[in-house]
Parts: structure tokens; C-alpha cells; sequence
């Protein structure tokens, strides 16, 4: 029986793209880098940023460390609130609380950012904890992320667990934790994507979401 539901925040609970890639196009003009396939910025959404930065720029780690810091000139100011909360979301929340299910988050975002980004948005209320990188350690994996979230939320028994995403890191990561994975598609990931990667079934709304995980035996 599921008694605990964790959820990705960036292209989950909210699109956060708009924010994301000004930053990136702040950091990258910035740092005079002009030879780089626009579209792409869009897959940065999700990933930790020190990854994305070394996979898609071929930044080295200092490289990495180095432009993160310029991204976050801009989005600790302007970026995070460059943001909106999914429609139906609210809903789909409403709909777990009153089954009485325990919420958290779990996100590669730093969890100053996401604290205030909830909090920004009224959504605070729903959830038991919020769990993300520390400012200074962009090497933690989302992995890392989710098992912080189950020891601070005291889930003893992974199987009462389930994991709301969507991307394959978040499938991935909750797997390692003995985690199962619905993936939803409204957000930055493709269904082939979470497929691939194990999700456990697939959701196109928010409320659809909240429908399959009541409905886990």
C-alpha cells in the first residue's frame, strides 16, 4: 500500500523553462559563448546542471562550477520566479492529501531555490519535506536526492514509496533507491523516455497522476 509519494519539481509540479533557459542565455553570454544549438538549452531541465553543462557544452568540471555560478547571478533573482505551476496540479495534490498519503519532493534544483519556489506558489502546505542539492555540492545525483528524501520523511519500507517525474533521471534515480517510478508526459521528458528507462506506468495530467498512484495495490 502506498503511504508515501515524492515528486521532481522542474517539469512536474512546475514549468520552470522560461526561467531556466534566460539563466543559461545569461550565463553563456556572459562567459562570450555564442557557438551553441539554441533548441538544446531545453534539455538542461531536469539533469543537475553541472551534468548537462559537461554533456551538452563539453565543459570541463571547473568549466562547469565556474558557469554555474554566472547562471545563478540571474535566476536567484529573476529566473526562479520566471516560473508557473501546472494546471491541475493544485488538484492532484488535494486529491492525495485527502487519501491521506504523506508528500515530499525530491529535486536536483539547490533546495534553497526549490523552498522558495513552493513557497512562491502557495504549495508548501502539501508537503511533509523538500529535498535538494546543497548550494555547494553540484556533483549530488538525483539518486543521492531521493535517498535524502526517504531517510528525512522516514520511509522504512521502500514499497510504500512511489516516485513522480518526468524524466529518466528521476526514474533512474528512484529505482536505485528500490523506488517505483510514475512518469508523467505534460512535462520536459517523452514517454518513450520514461518508458525505456522503467517507469511503472505513464500519465499525461496531473490528475491522472494522482489516479494511478491511488490506484497501486
Amino acid at each position: 500500500m502506498i503511504k508515501y509519494i515524492l515528486f521532481d519539481l522542474d517539469g512536474t509540479l512546475t514549468e520552470s523553462a522560461p526561467g531556466i533557459i534566460n539563466s543559461l542565455k545569461y550565463a553563456l553570454e556572459k562567459l562570450e559563448i555564442k557557438d551553441y544549438d539554441e533548441s538544446m538549452l531545453g534539455q538542461f531541465i531536469g539533469p543537475p546542471l553541472a551534468v548537462s553543462f559537461k554533456k551538452f557544452l563539453g565543459f570541463s568540471d571547473e568549466q562547469s562550477l565556474n558557469a554555474i555560478e554566472v547562471y545563478r547571478e540571474y535566476f536567484q533573482d529573476r529566473g526562479l520566479f520566471e516560473n508557473a505551476v501546472y494546471d491541475g496540479v493544485p488538484d492532484m495534490l488535494d486529491e492525495l492529501k485527502t487519501h491521506g498519503l504523506t508528500l515530499g519532493v525530491a529535486t536536483s534544483k539547490p533546495e534553497v531555490y526549490a523552498k522558495k519556489i513552493i513557497e512562491h506558489f502557495n504549495l508548501d502546505g502539501y508537503f511533509t519535506d523538500i529535498c535538494g542539492i546543497p548550494l555547494d555540492d553540484e556533483k549530488m545525483t538525483k539518486s543521492q536526492v531521493i535517498a535524502m528524501a526517504v531517510k528525512r520523511l522516514g520511509i522504512d519500507d521502500t514499497d510504500t514509496a512511489v516516485m513522480v517525474g518526468d524524466r529518466d533521471y528521476d526514474v533512474k534515480g528512484a529505482a536505485q533507491n528500490g523506488i517505483k517510478c510514475i512518469g508523467v508526459t505534460y512535462g520536459y521528458g517523452s514517454k518513450e523516455e520514461l518508458i525505456e528507462a522503467g517507469a511503472i506506468a505513464i500519465a499525461a495530467t496531473p490528475m491522472e497522476a494522482a489516479r494511478t498512484v491511488c490506484s497501486i495495490d
